[in-house]
């Protein structure tokens, strides 16, 4: 999706005290209500790039040091504190709603604790996401960070003011890694240089940060006098602040970090790293799943998908082994890479849309009011991005959209398309994050929550929706969707084999390519994404699994009277939860549907 990110940040809230001074319990509805409004408000004002993704507007001219010792302190002060606030809270006599936001607020403050035993401030850029990243998107003009108004400009004109100061930090404590041994593995340094290099390097007018200039003369809303300034302005800020700031990174990551970076693959290679890849594992799975147990559960799907994708090889005709019929598929088959230009790729996923289109009403009653897009990913990051959805937002009528990187369109592939149109777009993550946004009865701290088991797990369930709505008539698309599937059975079995086994990044090459029609150069991209967020994988499969459980259960227990819908319903009316909470929310529902 959505590229993931991970605010856990708590507020403070005093306990009520008596006329003794004595604690009290808090049991009333509005008492608990302004807990969750607080927290939400204070989350704000301490995570303004998620204050500006949420479509708030008062912390856009913001940007904390946030890898800083300083900020992570002032961060554990809050969550110890919001934790003695939580237990003087009479969770037996809360609302069914309320108790649910009370045991999700408890689940991400334990895990925020766990999450300071571990120093991951000191590896604080990756190739995959991070804020040498998304500053590139947020300056662009092309994320959530507005470029409306004169103040909207001069916002971000403050913001990008402290880049160089995160940039130093980021710096002093990649030094500290080094010394510690919390450092990135060799293969992903190299990855992050050809990212950093063009921020560094790009003419002025042609930089990415200079973009939202090229659209002033078509803001009729600014004066001319004021355009002249920002121009002037942006300009200083490109050549003064944003290129020296990575040309900084860039020197320091080549010359002093690459030398120093380790050649092990797994987490499990940096101090208390087994401990770490544990505390990640629940995180991304919210479940008390071992990584064995995980490692198994992914063997056993690898081995039913590819019956599955025998079944459909021999249905095409195909007279050699599976791996040869990956490689046909992925280089041998001319009509799945039919594409000349950019357009036709996004004109394809369009089409996918109108297709189903008719058949959505009958698997889902909620829709969300949001609009959506899909767009190419943008040039600096595209060579080593995925697929993804960045969520819109109702208040600021921003549309939800779907990138998807497309490097060389003469060796697009499309046979994936329509799998992956269902997960990343509709009725997957966009379906689920903006019914999530627009549901106005959650308390607002839950309206923009993510945990991946239950998000990237609903985006894969909705991938087997396929035929249901009018797709996979074609059978290398269901090959696609059965390719998909098993990307996310592999995940298991490789991120549980990277940073539990002690397997090589090339091992996990092999195994991906063993099992998965895709190119070697995505498979790396892949392998290396593991390695720069682990556990993060294991939350797609995890997540289906349990959805698909839950179903049947619902299916067994009410036999004629379970309605997909319904059920879609139940799944999708509460926004993200753990899977423990989904459970009751299901358990629940059978039990009123009966």
């Amino acid at each position: 999706m959505k590229k993931f990110i991970f605010y856990a940040l708590l507020v403070l809230v005093a306990a009520c005290q008596n006329a003794n001074n004595k604690e009290t319990t808090v049991t009333k509805t509005a008492d608990v209500a302004k807990i969750f409004e607080d927290y939400y408000k204070e989350r704000m004002r301490l995570s303004p790039f998620e204050s500006t993704a949420n479509g708030e507007t008062a912390y856009n001219d913001q940007f904390p040091i946030d890898i800083s010792d300083s900020y992570r302190d002032t961060l554990k002060q809050f969550y110890t504190k919001f934790k003695t606030t939580l237990a003087a809270v009479d969770a037996s006599k809360l609302t069914e709603t309320e108790r649910t936001s009370f045991d999700i607020l408890s689940w991400d403050i334990d895990r925020a604790l766990e999450s300071f035993a571990f120093p991951d401030h000191l590896m604080p850029i990756n190739q995959f996401w991070g804020k040498t990243l998304d500053l590139g998107q947020l300056g662009s003009g092309n994320g959530s960070q507005p470029f409306k108004s004169i103040n909207d400009y001069d916002n971000w004109l403050r913001r990008i003011s402290h880049f160089p100061a995160w940039a130093d930090t980021a710096i002093s404590n990649m030094r500290r890694g080094i010394a510690q041994g919390w450092v990135l593995p060799k293969a992903l340094v190299v990855k992050i240089l050809p990212q950093l290099k063009p921020m560094a390097e790009t003419a002025t007018t042609s930089h990415l940060f200079y973009q939202p200039i090229a659209k002033l003369k078509d803001n009729g809303n600014i004066p001319n006098e004021e355009k002249v300034r920002l121009t002037v302005e942006y300009t200083k800020m490109v050549n003064e602040v944003v290129k020296p700031s990575y040309k900084k990174l860039y020197d320091f990551m080549q010359k002093e970090y690459l030398p120093k970076a380790r050649t092990s693959s797994g987490i499990s290679a940096v101090p208390k790293g087994a401990d770490y890849y544990k505390y990640w594992v629940k995180y991304w799975t919210t479940t008390d799943m071992t990584p064995d147990e995980i490692f198994d559960l992914g063997q056993r799907e690898v081995t039913r998908i590819r019956a599955e994708m025998e079944a459909v090889k021999a249905q095409v005709g195909f007279k050699g082994d599976l791996k040869a019929f990956f490689k046909h598929v992925t280089e041998g088959e001319a009509k799945l890479r039919p594409f000349t230009n950019a357009k036709q790729v996004i004109d394809n996923f369009n089409a996918i849309h109108n297709k189903m289109k008719p058949s959505l009403e009958k698997q889902f009653e909620l829709v969300p009011k949001t609009a959506f897009e899909v767009r190419r990913t943008e040039a600096f990051r595209e060579a080593s991005a995925s697929a993804e959805y960045v969520q819109g937002n109702p208040e600021q009528n921003r549309a939800g959209v779907f990138y998807t990187p497309i490097p060389d369109v003469k060796k697009y592939n499309v046979f994936q398309d329509e799998a992956l149109f269902l997960h990343e777009a509709i009725p997957g993550h966009h379906y689920q994050v903006m019914l999530q946004a627009e549901n106005a009865a959650l308390p607002k701290f839950r309206r923009y929550l993510w945990y991946g088991a239950y998000g990237e797990g609903w985006a894969l369930y909705t991938e087997g929706l396929g035929k249901e709505l009018g797709l996979y008539s074609d059978p290398y698309q269901y090959f696609g969707r059965l390719g998909n599937e098993m990307h996310r059975a592999i995940r298991l079995v490789v991120d549980v084999g990277l940073h539990a086994k002690g397997w090589t990044r090339e091992q996990a090459i092999k195994y991906d390519l063993d099992n998965e029609a895709d190119s070697e150069d995505n498979i790396i991209a892949e392998v290396e994404r593991y390695m720069a967020i682990p556990g993060q994988a294991l939350s797609y499969k995890v997540g289906e699994q349990k959805i698909l459980q839950l179903k049947k259960q619902a299916m067994d227990a009410l036999g004629a009277k379970f309605d997909i819908r319904k059920f879609h319903n139940e799944v999708l009316n509460d926004g993200c939860v753990p899977l423990a909470i989904l459970e009751k929310k299901v358990a629940r529902y059978i039990q009123g549907a009966k």
